[in-house]
């Protein structure tokens, strides 16, 4: 049980003073120390592990089970090491189809290697058990951006946490000598969904101390978060750490390396990093600043943990029954990152035919871009689904009110502080009363809408959403989502004859892919 100590801290802002008091809870591991701020109970930079730096660099991560004293917890910790996604022009940027390397980036200042962390936001102790909500944050963020705050989802009755883990190529990376430096049985390369695995087992250790019921834990993420989560479901060792999950905008169709071909592309990193390729020694490689290192994070099966990539998995129906809320932004085209003209050269003929292609090149390459790595894969996974638990399938289409003559649609990413409620913070983090000028009427009523179906869902399984009607399970005989707007509505078949060409021919998609890593692996950049 938490206990509200008196001590009172005052921040002086430009908004005013933020009264901050102290807080103690007492978990199985011991005690932790955070902060209550307008009612809202907040356990930031929790350890889950331990650094993940020296010998435990590529290894899987040792939990923190106990401490002695007290914890204190009143600061995020800091983000697992990533490149500066704002400066990546400045260094060298090589992508294909399937994979991006990234080398020579200005490092983000908020990035450290001693990063594996939670965070948790829950109301003041009521001696009911609350729903819990985990959100794994996209690849180029970390936990405390303003964006994944939790303050609101607290608010709403819902004890939610954010996790911070390994990411690129720390998160994802295999070398002939980590594989001979590794016990026999020791999973190998995929190092961030060993993260998540055991943040998600500190959820389920602790999480009944901080008012949440661990029975009811919904795992939510958006971009390469969730996708993050569909490899969770096809993953035997997730059984039980969640019970719901939402997926927006992940993907769901990979083409995995095989451990061998992981190894070759570790072969080619640590040249590219100044060792002598496959001949590097696990020393050698761990002693690299981790800046040193080229960033990427292809989909990868290691032959140990994982036997079969997580679509192979989806297609046979060996994954995880729990409720599930998936679905995408109509332009979820902005994240790509290679030419429009590759999208178009690279697209299967009989693809093609189903798109408009008198279309402005740009315009056609950013429709099939969201189609085929987010669209048809969402709209799958939930007719491979739908015989288990229900799904239910969205499409998210609201333009935030200053960008709407300058933007195709909803872009990668912006339902995100609509669905947590987190668009104000956000925009003030930047610079106090920004909100204020920003958003008009309908983005507040966008966020309360949104707001709500991601609450019901967390408390329910089922979203049900302000002014919408009744949101049916997804079946593929009726195929119908919800339209995601300020006035959400269900749509039937919904782009029918793209998505379902794209389905079709997904083995074209995935055969670019193997080329393209074949391609690179052979060559280089």
């Amino acid at each position: 049980m938490s206990v509200v100590l008196p001590l009172i801290v005052c921040a002086f802002l430009i908004s005013g003073c933020t009264r901050h008091s102290e807080v103690v809870v007492e978990t199985p591991g011991g005690t932790i120390r955070g902060i209550e701020t307008d009612g809202v109970h907040r356990f930031l930079g929790v350890r889950y592990a331990e650094p993940p730096t020296g010998k435990l660099r590529w290894k899987p991560p040792v939990p923190i089970l106990k401490w002695e004293g007290v914890l204190d917890a009143d600061e995020f910790g800091p983000w697992c090491p990533q490149f500066d996604f704002e400066r990546r022009q400045e260094g060298e940027v090589h992508s294909g189809e399937g994979w991006t390397i990234f080398r020579n980036v200005p490092s983000n200042h908020a990035s450290q290697e001693d990063c594996l962390s939670v965070n948790v936001f829950t109301a003041a102790a009521d001696g009911t058990k609350k729903p819990v909500m985990v959100f794994l944050h996209g690849n180029a963020l970390g936990s405390s951006y303003p964006m994944y705050d939790g303050t609101d989802m607290a608010k709403g009755g819902v004890v939610y946490v954010s996790i911070n883990y390994r990411l690129h190529s720390l998160g994802i990376f295999a070398h002939p000598s980590l594989t001979e430096d590794a016990k026999p049985d020791e999973p190998l390369g995929r190092y961030a969904e060993m993260d998540r695995l055991e943040a998600l087992r500190w959820v389920q250790r602790n999480i009944a101390a901080f008012g949440g019921d661990p029975t009811q834990v919904t795992l939510a993420g958006n971009s390469e978060g969730g996708a993050a989560i569909l490899q969770l479901l096809s993953n035997p060792a997730a059984q039980g750490l969640f019970h719901r999950a939402i997926v927006q905008s992940g993907n769901g169709w990979w083409a995995p390396l095989s451990h061998q071909q992981h190894e070759e592309l570790g072969c080619y990193l640590a040249s590219l990093s100044g060792l002598n390729g496959c001949d590097s020694t696990a020393e050698e490689l761990r002693s690299l600043e981790w800046s040193e290192i080229p960033a990427t994070g292809p989909y990868t099966i290691d032959e140990r943990q994982r036997t079969i990539g997580a679509t192979q998995a989806i297609e046979s129906g060996r994954v995880l029954d729990v409720p599930l809320l998936i679905g995408w932004n109509d332009f979820d085209g902005s994240s790509l990152r290679y030419s429009p003209q590759e999208v178009i050269d690279h697209t299967h003929p009989e693809v093609l035919a189903a798109y408009d292609t008198n279309k402005p090149m740009q315009d056609l390459a950013y429709e099939i871009y969201t189609d085929l790595h987010s669209g048809a894969p969402a709209r799958w996974v939930a007719n491979k689904l739908q015989d288990g638990e229900p799904v239910y399938l969205y499409l998210y289409t609201y333009v935030i009110s200053w960008d709407r003559d300058s933007v195709r649609g909803a872009e990668h990413g912006y339902e995100v502080p609509h669905a947590l409620s987190t668009l104000e913070e956000m925009l003030d983090d930047t610079f106090p009363f920004l909100s204020k000028v920003l958003l008009d009427d309908e983005d507040r009523q966008m966020t309360y809408v949104m707001h709500h179906c991601w609450l019901s869902f967390v408390k329910t399984g089922k979203p049900s959403c302000p002014g919408a009607p009744d949101w049916p399970a997804y079946n593929r005989d009726s195929d119908k989502l919800m339209k995601l707007n300020l006035e959400p509505k269900i749509v039937s078949g919904f782009r029918a004859r793209q998505l379902d060409a794209q389905e079709m021919h997904r083995s074209h998609y995935f055969e670019q892919v193997k080329k393209s890593i074949r391609r690179l692996l052979a060559e280089g950049v």
